[in-house]
């Protein structure tokens, strides 16, 4: 292994940079996007029954606020609650951008891995074969050895671009689903909690 990472060359060690930093995002992102971390399942209908019982004083909805990214959607609602629907409704569609771009925040750091992987790869595929031209012109093309370096780069460099884009853009994709899933699941239980506010808290 240690001689298919060193015959890469400089190139490879920021490959492998860019991989474990990767890894790091994947693993942080699979931590943090959990349902139960951005959509609780009991905090919906423990906010409805706050609203039903008027236990909607600033300590509640600031806490509210605090618990999750529905539970922030929904404090938006609530401190909205006495004004026109269309108000409020418009509220929570600034907070909801608000929150959209809070959870893929950290995914444009693994869609920058995916594109500058294959570059990478490329620049060390580039520097491999002119270290081929270049034995060639001062050996010849008698020295099998002195070629079969610079082509090694080559193609370990441009394997490896490719074995860090390949999984960082499918991961990628699969968080930018798995966050626009949970977005409408959130927007489904605040236009809820908006329709089933109690009549006193309505204009």
């Amino acid at each position: 292994m240690f001689e298919i990472v060193s015959s890469g060359g400089v190139v490879m060690i920021f490959l492998l940079l860019l991989m474990a930093l990767a890894m790091m995002i994947v693993a942080e992102r699979f931590w943090s996007l959990r349902n139960q971390e951005i959509i609780p399942k009991k905090l919906a209908p423990d906010v409805l029954k706050w609203s039903r019982k008027k236990q909607l004083d600033e300590n509640h909805i600031d806490k509210l606020a605090e618990n999750s990214p529905l539970g922030y959607l929904m404090a938006t609602a609530l401190k909205q609650r006495h004004r026109q629907r269309t108000e409020i409704i418009e509220s929570v569609e600034d907070a909801g951008r608000h929150v959209s771009h809070q959870l893929e925040k950290p995914l444009n750091w693994l869609q920058a891995i995916a594109e500058v992987a294959p570059l990478l790869g490329l620049l060390g595929t580039v520097i491999g074969m002119m270290k081929v031209f270049a034995n060639i012109m001062e050996f010849g093309v008698g020295d099998a050895n002195q070629l079969a370096g610079g082509i090694s780069q080559a193609l370990t460099t441009t394997a490896a671009g490719l074995i860090v884009a390949i999984p960082a853009v499918l991961f990628y994709r699969y968080f930018k689903n798995r966050i626009a899933d949970q977005t409408i699941v959130m927007e489904q239980q605040v236009m809820q909690l908006i329709d089933n506010l109690a009549p006193a808290d309505k204009p």
